[in-house]
């Protein structure tokens, strides 16, 4: 048998050797649509869902026409752009409570492109040119191409991600980093918008140092400044906030809040048409909306060459500000997100809307934020909002002609609050690491001063190398055995009220690098001792780079012990050799807190350097009755012993763990 025959042959084997079980569970991990259709539950969800979703495509569609604006497309796009993707990611993406759609910072990274390729001849899209597709004219249509082409190719960088595994990456994306890239983007954004704001007629401005530029150009050109757009577009940003800031405040009091986008463009359009504000006033309008979704096309695969640079800043972004919203969805509702699905979920969500004149999608604070404050369950909602942009697209589109340029900027600058907002995040930094506070200032200048993907991977490379350098400082990359347990057990009754008691040393740094793992470990260990059935039972090393080890007092030994899972169980935390930390460390011993907290079991912290308790005291609430923080094990033990009353003497060993951080070669 030649070779060729005998390597058609290995792999028939292979196709031949997998069974129906293999493909159900791939299908199950890849499309987790299957998992939680089955078990939906209509009688308690379906009306809550209903309610999301009509409330999510109002928001749907106000952002669908302001960031297609943003992108320097047709209006129209951003509906499409607010329909397809969404379908898309239900089907393949994890976040119960993350939408996908248009978003104002890839939108803003795609108009580069369509600025660079197709330059614009007009300022506004009242032209009702029936001399191309949809009823539009040549030049919206070479437009969309190019953004549609970066939606695909930034798309088809994201599956690559996927396929290469790369979504375990994602750890290099600290907190300070997205939280600065995101808010420096935002201001990008608005400086955008400045001009619709102003009523002012200027050329596209963009490259380095650009958001400068901008405002140059706008306090030279200051008297051109129309006074009627100004006006509405004032009216229009206290309207908003002051709407938005009430229905903040009385959501618990009110089970539908008011629809406050909607009202302003049904308003303002009015308003537009019954005083022609268009020519009496000069004022800019939308104009013509085409009804019905498109047919199917090939985006422009000539253009991909030119747009990799865009495409990849989509990629990137897109994906970093998604990602943080899935796992913070998945934080607060206790479910599980696997990075490298979001990365197939997000790349197809990019990649087959752009056959249908799509721009760049991704999930957007603003959405998910309204998902959480109108009740939603499930992924329903979002589809939900799928049929309500249907009506729109086909019915009310039309209407939307006469709806102001400067009202839609409102929109949008409004729409930004919560990423504007980030600053207060300075505060915390500063006061829990300033080196991470330094990395958001550094980050947020060079995202100001270049671009968000520029400022993303300054904020990266910045972070390892910080990291790189402090690591030799703290001499704390070499493993050692664990130290015997300073406190000695001399009695039978303290063995038996100390049975619960679990003693975990961390002995290297807790920084952005470690801080997950070593989150995931701790709720291992804790796990297993929930699921033992013996109480004397070694602890096993959790992976190749995590020391675990344990160690029980030998008068323990031999007796017979009961269940006691009913009991309240105590953890100590070691943490003599936390040399350093970080912000995102700080979050995690928070996290872990709290988890503890609702599994009733209750945590100490021995040998904390005053830097590490003033962090946590100062990044969550530890509510507790009794100290938290203590000078050694021998007194956080002390403790457990004056108010054993409240402890428990059933299941388990003292047992001593020590986590160790794998070396970085």
């Amino acid at each position: 048998m030649t070779g060729a025959k005998r390597k058609r042959s290995a792999a028939w084997r292979k196709i031949q050797a997998v069974r129906f079980e293999d493909i159900k569970v791939w299908c199950m991990r890849r499309l987790p649509i299957l998992k939680w259709v089955p078990v939906y539950n209509w009688k308690e969800n379906l009306i809550p869902d209903t309610v999301s979703g009509m409330m999510l495509a109002i928001q749907q569609v106000t952002q669908g026409l302001a960031f297609a604006i943003l992108s320097s497309v047709h209006p129209v796009f951003g509906l499409y752009g607010s329909f397809f993707p969404v379908i898309i990611y239900a089907i393949f993406g994890m976040g119960h409570h993350v939408v996908t759609g248009t978003f104002a910072l890839t939108s803003l990274i795609s108009a580069n492109a369509v600025e660079r390729l197709v330059p614009s001849v007009r300022t506004n899209f009242t032209t009702n040119n029936n001399s191309g597709v949809l009823g539009l004219s040549e030049f919206e249509m070479q437009r969309i191409g190019v953004a549609a082409a970066v939606s695909f190719l930034g798309g088809i960088i994201q599956v690559t991600m996927f396929m290469l595994q790369l979504g375990s990456a994602t750890f290099l994306l600290t907190e300070p980093v997205i939280s600065a890239m995101t808010t420096g983007a935002a201001t990008h954004v608005v400086t955008s918008q400045v001009k619709y704001l102003l009523g002012m007629k200027m050329p596209y401005i963009s490259g380095p140092l650009g958001f400068f530029h901008i405002y140059a150009y706008i306090f030279e050109n200051i008297r051109s400044v129309q006074l009627e757009a100004l006006l509405l577009s004032l009216v229009s940003i206290v309207v908003l906030v002051l709407v938005k800031e009430l229905n903040e405040k009385f959501q618990r009091n009110i089970k539908v809040v008011l629809p406050i986008d909607l009202v302003l463009i049904i308003a303002t359009s009015i308003a537009c048409y019954y005083a022609d504000m268009e020519y009496v006033y000069g004022l800019e309008v939308v104009g013509h909306i085409p009804e019905g979704l498109p047919s199917p096309k090939t985006p422009p695969m000539n253009v991909l060459p030119e747009v990799v640079t865009e495409a990849f800043g989509v990629a990137l972004v897109g994906y970093v500000a998604s990602l943080a919203l899935a796992q913070g969805s998945a934080k607060k509702f206790k479910y599980t997100v696997d990075d490298n699905q979001e990365f197939l979920a997000h790349g197809l969500s990019n990649v087959i809307p752009s056959f249908f004149f799509c721009i760049p999608s991704a999930a957007a604070m603003g959405r998910t934020a309204l998902l959480y404050s109108t009740g939603a369950k499930t992924q329903v909602a979002c589809l939900i909002s799928c049929l309500v942009i249907l009506v729109v697209i086909y019915a009310i589109g039309p209407m939307l002609y006469w709806l102001p340029m400067c009202v839609l900027a409102s929109i949008i600058v409004v729409g930004l609050k919560g990423m504007l907002m980030q600053f207060r995040d300075l505060k915390k930094y500063w006061n829990v690491d300033k080196i991470d506070w330094s990395i958001w200032v550094s980050t947020y200048v060079f995202t100001i001063c270049f671009a968000a993907n520029v400022g993303l991977l300054y904020g990266v490379v910045c972070t390892i190398v910080i990291v790189i350098f402090r690591f030799p400082r703290a001499k704390t990359l070499n493993l050692k055995n664990v130290k015997e347990v300073e406190y000695k057990y001399k009695t039978e009754d303290n063995c038996e009220s100390l049975k619960q008691v679990k003693i975990v040393s961390v002995n290297n740094p807790l920084v952005f690098l470690n801080a997950r793992k070593f989150h995931a470990d701790l709720i291992k260990i804790i796990q297993k001792d929930n699921m033992s059935s013996q109480a004397c039972e070694d602890v096993n090393k959790c992976e190749q780079n995590t020391l675990l080890c344990s160690f029980s007092n030998g008068s323990c030994h031999g007796e017979s012990l009961q269940s006691c899972h009913s009991e309240r169980r105590v953890l100590i935390l070691d943490c003599s050799g936390l040399n350093f930390f970080d912000y995102t460390g700080v979050s995690v011993l928070l996290q872990i807190y709290m988890d503890c907290k609702n599994r009733h079991i209750d945590v100490l912290l021995a040998h904390c350097k005053a830097s590490l308790i003033k962090a946590m005291q100062y990044g969550g609430n530890l509510e507790s009755e009794n100290p938290v923080f203590f000078e050694s094990i021998s007194l956080a033990i002390d403790a457990i012993q004056i108010h054993r009353v409240r402890l428990t003497a059933g299941v388990g060993e003292i047992w001593r763990a020590s986590w160790m951080l794998p070396a970085i070669c």
